[in-house]
């Protein structure tokens, strides 16, 4: 016989599944209070089901995406600030949805780790939440990894994944409708959002500054000022969207306003910017001068202050310029639509 006490377990060999069962326990309520039509977001099923006719979708597309946060999570985990990261979670996925004309409706996360830490966790998701509220989406699920041995002590990663639904005439971009002279509108950021930090972090090592230290360009210490969540452009965008109103949009991430706004725009077409039409941001400038980044480096990193860039016909761009300022957004006209 084997004395049991000699016996290894699951706790033994580093996953904590009470740890895990506390997690998802702290999560419900933040899920509880995603809830939207369609989706009654509970917790602890194999599966969620969406009913897409109580969204009021009569002759739907589906639309599914899936981001990360990339190496922001490292000044996170260095600093203790975790509570917007989920935030950049769900920008990141229901930003790319906004791009195809789709309405985000559901969201699941996946968070790994080598060992888990509930107050962490419940941080990182509470943000998720949060993203979901301002995106109007549920929060139906996810997934909570404890892998020891696969990550450093206090590191973790996030990956999301999100469906949303649109009708089959109202896809983006609508290629068949642009010409030449059609406007491009863009849509204000916070910073970098969640791109590029892979050479911020490069250009704060080189600057020597540590990230408590008082932010060079804004309030706050530069931890905090770098860690500004991505902006979520759902409901400003969205019924203008559904109106027909928009030929186009592009979600301004990795290979920022040189590689993103080509693929929403039609053949035969191009992107003529205006670079004088809005002010570089601070923490751009001070990445720039600091990091001794050229022009072309800086606006296929970053997203130079534009998070989210659209295109609308001429005679309706003061109409949709209007209606985001509305909104509260800092639009702005950037530029238009020429021939390639």
């Amino acid at each position: 016989m084997t004395d049991s006490r000699n016996g290894l377990t699951y706790a033994g060999a580093g996953v904590d599944i009470d740890a895990g069962n506390a997690l998802v326990e702290a999560i419900k309520p933040l899920a509880r209070a995603t809830r939207r039509p369609g989706a009654e977001a509970g917790l602890g099923g194999f599966g969620a089901l969406f009913d897409l006719k109580a969204a009021g979708y009569e002759d739907p597309l589906l639309v599914s995406t899936t981001d990360g946060v990339g190496t922001k999570l490292k000044i996170a985990i260095e600093t203790g600030l975790h509570g917007t990261v989920g935030i950049d979670l769900v920008a990141m996925c229901v930003n790319d949805l906004l791009a195809q004309g789709a309405e985000p409706l559901l969201f699941l996360d996946y968070y790994a780790t080598g060992k888990l830490d509930v107050t962490t966790a419940t941080s990182v998701v509470s943000g998720i939440a949060e993203g979901c509220k301002l995106a109007g989406c549920a929060l139906v699920g996810g997934e909570t990894a404890e892998m020891p041995g696969m990550y450093s002590q206090g590191d973790y990663d996030l990956a999301g994944f999100t469906v949303g639904a649109v009708n089959r005439d109202g896809v983006l971009p609508k290629l068949d409708l642009q010409r030449p002279g059609d406007v491009l509108i863009g849509l204000g950021s916070s910073g970098p959002h969640s791109n590029g930090y892979s050479l911020v972090r490069k250009v704060v090592e080189r600057s020597g500054l540590a990230w408590d230290a008082p932010c060079p360009f804004s309030d706050g210490t530069l931890a905090e000022a770098l860690m500004a969540p991505t902006r979520i452009y759902v409901k400003s965008l969205l019924p203008l969207i559904k109106a027909g109103l928009i030929k186009g949009g592009a979600h301004i991430t990795g290979g920022g306003l040189i590689e993103n706004p080509p693929r929403a725009i039609a053949k035969g077409l191009a992107p003529r910017f205006d670079w004088n039409a809005w002010p570089l941001p601070p923490v751009f400038d001070w990445l720039q001068r600091e990091g001794g980044l050229d022009e072309h480096e800086l606006r296929r990193t970053f997203n130079c202050g534009i998070g989210f860039l659209v295109i609308v016909g001429r005679d309706q761009a003061p109409e949709v310029l209007m209606a985001l300022l509305d909104a509260g957004e800092d639009a702005f006209v950037c530029g238009e639509l020429e021939r390639a």
